[in-house]
């Protein structure tokens, strides 16, 4: 993408006039976005990005600058003037070069430059109709199916370099039930850092019939109870609730912001002894992974809280030096046009040796909160209110009937503390983490975990 003599001539200008860190980021990235509803493909959509991003670091002050191009006058033409941010002196000379590892490799099968539009629009048609044959109350159905290549360079003035391409594809269907005057929504997702061999591990009609089995069952639901309960929240998007009420908590630039309540809490017991909680961004095919972040350091796997201990924060270069830590390999950045930021990856609660079924037999009455809709939360103190779009009563034991209406109220992390089993049965799932103006792909996960008292907002006393 750039040549190398090139790189250590930018990297040396920005540190011209002194600074203690620069950094190089070229983004090359190719995006396509289909749009069904009504049963016929309604937006299809392509676009290209090329560019490179400057970034010069001195004390506390970060100066950034993003071009559009890769003609190497403009290049050097923004690495001088932003170089006149900062006039400390000593000049800081870059040497060598050493390229790093990457952290794993991922093997594309099927590239989304291969798949003609017609394959692709067949995926979005193949939901619509097996959600709207699934149940006579079907009746909307709504999907989108969006792919990325994504191929980056990134080089600063520590001596290395790093060059990764990175495909995703992400598939999501929404289904609209519909009986007497009951309206209900049914929404389900599949998100891989891989080409278009995700669909033979999971169908566009299978995830179709999946939103559209909530939105049937959520049809016959009863008005949700309103007190304090046991709650069971299910696998995989439950962990949504860790990622907002405590992860952001947990992520560096937080802490040194004070607006964390994990602030200077390292090595000390925050949560039940049954909680383990890991950021990893090293599992091949996560919605959330990457071999590299965007600083070009290594993604690892990273224990956050074992056993009810914290242990670590989640960190990219300026926050871990701020803080004499070791980067963890989450800067992360959404293109070449923003500085990257301390963000969770694959974030998830880890498997535990519960059964299932055995965490619903104990819960006399209760709540099983299957599925999550949209919420919101306090970072600074992890004060939280979720939607559930999918629950159930438990009674003595066993599902009882569907509720509507339900809100989970709580605190991040009290509810840590309040985790009283964590089942055997690990799942994930994709999402968009938003973040200082900028969206990057994040993944959720959890066993099925019961929390011994949860606020229950609901219609019925």
């Amino acid at each position: 993408m750039i040549d190398i003599k090139l790189v250590k001539k930018l990297l040396n200008i920005l540190l011209k006039s002194g600074g203690d860190f620069s950094e190089i980021f070229i983004q090359k990235k190719n995006l396509n976005t289909l749009r069904l509803e009504d049963s016929k493909i309604e937006n299809v959509s392509t676009g290209f990005e090329l560019g490179c991003g400057l970034r010069l670091i001195h004390g506390d002050s970060t100066f950034y600058a993003y071009i559009d191009s890769l003609i190497a006058e403009k290049l050097i033409n923004a690495a001088k003037i932003l170089s006149s941010a900062v006039s400390v002196y000593p000049e800081v000379k870059i040497q060598d070069m050493r390229e790093v590892d990457l952290a794993y490799i991922n093997k594309i099968k099927k590239y989304p430059s291969d798949i003609n539009q017609s394959t692709k629009s067949s995926y979005l048609l193949k939901a619509d109709s097996a959600a709207r044959n699934y149940n006579q109350n079907i009746i909307q159905v709504t999907a989108s199916l969006s792919d990325v290549e994504n191929e980056e360079f990134i080089a600063n003035s520590e001596g290395f370099f790093t060059s990764n391409k990175n495909v995703r594809v992400f598939f999501a269907v929404n289904v609209i039930a519909a009986k007497n005057k009951e309206i209900r929504t049914g929404y389900k997702s599949s998100g891989k850092t891989c080409g278009y061999e995700i669909f033979e591990q999971k169908k566009p009609a299978d995830l179709a019939n999946e939103a559209a089995g909530i939105a049937v069952r959520m049809l016959d639901a009863t008005n949700a109870p309103a007190g304090s309960f046991p709650v069971v929240i299910g696998p995989a998007f439950g962990g949504v609730i860790f990622h907002e009420a405590c992860g952001h908590g947990l992520e560096a630039d937080a802490i040194i912001k004070d607006a964390s309540v994990y602030k200077d809490k390292i090595g000390k017991k925050i949560a039940s002894d049954k909680v383990t909680a890991i950021d990893d961004a090293t599992m091949p095919n996560h919605w959330g992974s990457y071999p590299v972040d965007g600083e070009g350091y290594p993604s690892q796997k990273n224990i956050l809280i074992e056993k009810g201990i914290l242990k670590n924060y989640i960190m990219d270069y300026k926050t871990s030096r701020k803080l004499k830590m070791k980067q963890t390999g989450n800067g992360r950045r959404q293109s070449y046009r923003e500085i990257p930021l301390p963000r969770m990856s694959n974030t998830y609660i880890g498997i535990g040796k519960d059964n299932p079924e055995s965490i619903i037999k104990s819960v006399n009455k209760g709540v099983f909160a299957k599925e999550f809709a949209g919420g919101q939360v306090d970072p600074a103190t992890g004060d939280f209110v979720f939607g559930i779009s999918e629950g159930y009563l438990i009674n003595r034991g066993a599902l009882a009937e569907p509720i509507k209406g339900a809100t989970l109220i709580g605190n991040g992390p009290e509810i840590l503390n309040k985790i009283e089993s964590v089942g055997n049965n690990l799942d994930f799932a994709p999402g968009f983490c938003g973040k200082a103006g900028q969206s990057i792909s994040n993944e959720v996960g959890q066993p099925t975990v019961l929390v011994s008292s949860i606020t229950v907002g609901g219609t019925k006393v």
